[in-house]
């Protein structure tokens, strides 16, 4: 029996893969800018060759995900005032399995719960427009779309004048609610909370 390849490895696998093609060494080469041959002589299709070619690999490596049932979860470990939390998030290269939405959807509480102990007395905003526009909000509006979603994750952007702890709650599958990809299905909203004063930078 063939040895499989764990989560940490698929990882390493795609870094290394999309190195290889951003430094050139993979690229699609039939891909074509508009199709039309005259006008594709006079453009340049490396960069396009080269993304087309990552993610037909991306692609085979999520197959191969479903078909030996190599869980997308890595844990994650996030300390905020003294306080710490271990939780699980799908690698952004890779997907969730049904078992791994299960595991996301058991910690969707706990994650939830520690971002309002940490965010206390802070600012929040709700993120739109692709993050560049943000809405203040109240905790109550915060509570209604926890309701209708199904999982949760965080990003912290810190430093020693400034803390953004960012709550990511989202439905249907991660890998397409990253990319926004897949709405209405799969999607998240995002939850930024800064000091009283501040505007999020996430």
């Amino acid at each position: 029996m063939s040895k499989v390849y764990t989560t940490q490895e698929l990882i390493q696998i795609l870094a290394a893969e999309r190195q290889a093609c951003l430094k050139g060494k993979r690229l699609k080469l039939e891909i074509t800018v508009s199709g039309n041959p005259v006008i594709d002589q006079f453009i340049s299709t490396d960069g396009l060759q080269q993304f087309t070619a990552y993610q037909d690999f991306k692609t085979a490596i999520h197959e191969y995900q479903k078909e030996n049932r190599v869980s997308g979860i890595i844990w994650r470990e996030v300390t905020v005032k003294g306080k710490n939390l271990h939780y699980p998030e799908i690698d952004t290269e890779l997907i969730a399995l049904n078992g791994d939405l299960e595991i996301l959807k058991a910690a969707k509480n706990s994650i939830v719960e520690f971002w309002h102990e940490v965010s206390k007395g802070m600012d929040l905003y709700l993120s739109f427009n692709n993050s560049k526009q943000h809405q203040q909000i109240v905790t109550s509006d915060v509570e209604r779309i926890v309701q209708r979603t199904e999982w949760a994750s965080l990003c912290k952007w810190e430093n020693s004048s400034f803390l953004e702890m960012i709550l990511q709650l989202g439905w249907g599958k991660p890998e397409e609610a990253y990319y926004k990809r897949g709405r209405p299905r799969s999607g998240s909203e995002y939850i930024h909370a800064v000091n009283p004063g501040n505007r999020p930078i996430g």
